[in-house]
């Protein structure tokens, strides 16, 4: 008989633990909401694979795990049901004459990562690069390791796929977690992947708000992720299949899950025009929030306690590193439960990883 194991959330490191365990374990899974997840942090995200960008403000332990992690995705998405837009194409970072100092910091603040190097464009290259954007902008940089997929193909894709194994579904639970016990019934093994939804047990988390528009702009060509410096943060536009645009985020300290704001949607979408003017005629799909499930030092962590994993904190790399901290989840799980002969993750993954005795 198979191990029985519960997995607790259904957001994006729920659905990517499912996708890794479904076949050697019989799965419950419990999701506070419905089987979309649709106000989880990884369905409001624009699922950018950024390590170098995102090298500015984490630290090179986790671009590095992130310029890794990006060659999972691939593999993942070959396994779905269903088609998940990704490439890896590369971004454009640029700014207008009056952010170039701006710009210019953010080039100063970018670390170096193995084998990867940025590379400044003028006005000419970033033509050439991006025609869509013409000569609007002098100077920018390229990061021709980073990508993107479209995180709403991935929630259905997944979902489509996990409905087809052997999994029993309880959705609208909220549950509370007692070692291996859920609601007064054993398992043999908990994951917890309720994000923010495990703050009464993890007092020390804490959500980081975001803001996201996303349109559909016909009139609009871009073919990667072009970001935009900002005074208050980086504005980006993230092209995804069939016309539509993921614009954002706003990176606020705030615990508020209410409707985006008036000011940071004028903020979005202002910006979007500056960078393309075909983003006039754009037609609003959708404006929406979500909280970032952060620690105090933004790092993401995996607690091993005996018959309970919990991954949490992911900040804003969720898409970036989520694929290889559930890989090391699924380990543990098959290192506990198969006695699996079990490999010391990496050193940069070593360091994300407690156990509590």
């Amino acid at each position: 008989m198979k191990k029985h194991i519960a997995i607790v959330g259904f957001g994006l490191t729920g659905r990517l633990a499912a996708l890794g365990l479904a076949d050697e374990f019989t799965l419950s899974i419990f999701e506070a909401s419905d089987i979309q997840a649709a106000s989880s942090a990884g369905a409001v995200a624009a699922a950018m694979l950024a390590p170098q960008a995102e090298s500015v403000l984490c630290e090179p332990d986790l671009a590095e795990l992130g310029l890794r992690a990006i060659a999972r995705w691939p593999e993942i998405i070959g396994h779905l049901n269903g088609d998940v837009f990704f490439q890896q194409q590369g971004a454009l970072i640029v700014a207008h004459p009056q952010d170039f100092a701006d710009l210019q910091l953010f080039a100063n603040r970018l670390k170096p990562l193995e084998q990867q190097q940025a590379q400044w464009l003028n006005r000419e290259q970033i033509n050439q690069l991006e025609p869509a954007l013409g000569t609007r902008f002098q100077k920018g940089i390229f990061l021709p390791c980073e990508g993107q997929l479209d995180n709403a193909a991935f929630y259905q894709a997944s979902c489509e796929t996990l409905l087809q194994k052997d999994i029993t579904w309880h959705f609208g639970s909220r549950v509370s977690i007692n070692g291996n016990e859920i609601a007064g019934q054993a398992f043999d093994l908990v994951i917890d992947c309720r994000g923010l939804g495990a703050k009464p047990d993890l007092t020390k988390l804490r959500g980081v708000r975001g803001e996201v528009a996303r349109v559909y702009a016909p009139e609009v060509a871009l073919s990667r992720p072009v970001r935009l410096m900002h005074p208050r943060y980086p504005i980006y536009i993230v092209p995804k299949p069939n016309h539509e645009f993921v614009i954002g985020a706003t990176e606020i300290e705030s615990q508020d899950e209410g409707a985006v704001t008036v000011r940071s949607t004028l903020e979005l979408l202002s910006a979007a025009y500056t960078i393309d003017s075909g983003f006039a005629e754009a037609k609003i799909i959708s404006l929406k929030s979500g909280l970032r499930p952060s620690f105090v030092d933004n790092r993401p962590q995996i607690t091993l306690n005996k018959q309970l994993i919990s991954i949490n904190g992911l900040y804003r790399h969720g898409y970036l590193l989520a694929p290889v901290l559930v890989d090391e989840v699924v380990r543990q799980a098959q290192h506990l439960l198969l006695e699996f002969d079990f490999m010391p993750a990496s050193a940069h993954l070593a360091g994300l990883v407690q156990r509590v005795d």
